[in-house]
């Protein structure tokens, strides 16, 4: 590896919007987070803040739906599902 051209690798917090939750890792992003920074176990760290995290994506809550507006799923099932063998 070359010295001096890769950017700056350290603790940073990313914090979901929609639950407020807050992840510690280290990232790159640390230096690009323009400023802001969170008090997490009486230390300060960069944060950045995500719209979506494993705390609220519906995959992970178990809170996932279906849309289907217009019975694809139906159909689908009834073509290839249970009923059709």
């Amino acid at each position: 590896m070359k010295r001096g051209i890769h950017p700056d690798y350290g603790p940073v917090a990313f914090r979901d919007r929609a639950t407020g939750d807050v992840v510690l890792t280290r990232s790159t992003l640390a230096t690009r987070s323009g400023g802001a920074t969170v008090e997490v176990e009486g230390r300060s760290y960069p944060v950045v803040d995500v719209d979506v995290s494993v705390h609220s994506h519906p995959f992970w809550t178990g809170q996932g739906r279906v849309l289907d507006s217009e019975g694809r799923v139906e159909a689908f099932e009834r073509r290839y599902g249970r009923g059709a063998r």
